[in-house]
């Protein structure tokens, strides 16, 4: 497993990285812990975590997955494991938080009461990566980073991070810490893959010009690009089975990654992949590898038995006539998750 610098923190992780969000909800605590195992054996030493989870997110659940997780890196040397979590934004109106009542902001306040409580859940007197999960629209970006400098001045975090953040989100951030002095953010956790390459429109020119560290997340379209919901099948316990009749918001994420193009896409990436002789699950995980802007590639599972096809993708070279024929099917059905 190669290992990969995160932005300017000085921190190496494995290039790929094991996300967590089903574990508590599509994965009991055993399965959870025989993936973290299997997945530390093959040379992950890199898990996401976040205090909303597990998925889909209700208040009844909400950091499940940090306990479980902590109690699998109880078992472990703490300097091991490079643990990554995440506070809960507003959630951009996409969702109500389910944590503190649903009142979840960016600022001092909430901040620091969920790091006290990841602290206590996850096992361990500090986090290696802290993460805002959603921007934050009212709270001033100024207030957010000084109460995450608090945490990095206390030793409980390490560094800091963003999620499903936007290109003005990252640079305003950027240039408030440059103009104070504060604590910066070294990566950028969101959606990537050949489905949604959207980041590379500009989000990626920022992490190379400003030394971050992208973290793709749903590198195989969560489950889309592994083939599993061609030609109209919807299998049982399957992410989108389930979110389709679940709420309006999970049905909408549903339309958006199961729909007409991306199946369209799906079926051209199966071509490009089996004339590489590769699983299509490996090949997409693959193809995130390729890019210069990855730190590390966020894969996640619900059983061991499919974690093989993605740890495979590590010790993968693309050839180039496949990633000139991944770049001609992005022109040819452009955006496909919209």
């Amino acid at each position: 497993m190669k290992r990969r610098p995160l932005g300017r923190t000085g921190l190496t992780v494995s290039e790929l990285c094991l996300g967590t969000m089903t574990f508590g909800s599509m994965a009991d605590e055993k399965t959870a812990h025989r993936c973290l195992d299997v997945a530390f054996e093959a040379g992950i030493d890199f898990i996401d975590v976040a205090e909303v989870y597990p998925v889909p997110p209700d208040p009844s659940t909400a950091g499940l997955t940090e306990e479980i997780c902590g109690r699998w890196l109880a078992s472990r040397r703490r300097d091991e494991v490079i643990v990554a979590t995440k506070v809960a934004g507003p959630g951009g109106g996409w969702f109500r938080g389910p944590v503190r009542s649903g009142h979840t902001a960016l600022d001092r306040h909430n901040i620091e009461r969920a790091v006290e409580a990841s602290l206590r859940r996850l096992r361990t007197d500090y986090i290696d990566l802290y993460q805002t999960h959603w921007p934050d629209p009212v709270v001033p970006i100024e207030d957010t980073l000084e109460a995450l400098d608090r945490l990095v001045e206390e030793g409980k975090v390490r560094a800091v991070g963003c999620s499903n953040e936007s290109a003005y989100g990252v640079m305003k951030a950027l240039w408030q810490a440059d103009r104070t002095g504060s604590v910066r953010y070294e990566t950028i956790q969101n959606n990537f893959s050949l489905l949604n390459r959207r980041f590379e429109d500009e989000l990626a020119q920022i992490c190379r010009k400003e030394h971050l560290s992208c973290l793709p997340y749903s590198p195989i379209a969560a489950g889309v690009l592994s083939g599993k919901y061609q030609n109209g099948a919807w299998p049982e316990g399957s992410r989108f089975t389930r979110y389709r009749d679940h709420d309006e918001r999970t049905r909408a994420m549903t339309r958006r990654f199961v729909s007409e193009k991306t199946l369209a896409a799906t079926a051209r990436v199966h071509e490009i992949a089996r004339e590489c002789r590769l699983d299509p699950v490996t090949f997409s995980v693959a193809w995130t590898l390729t890019r210069d802007f990855v730190g590390s590639t966020i894969v996640g599972v619900t059983k061991v038995e499919q974690l093989p096809a993605h740890l495979a993708a590590a010790d993968v070279t693309l050839p180039r006539e496949a990633l000139e024929a991944c770049d001609r099917l992005s022109r040819e059905i452009p955006y496909p998750m919209g």
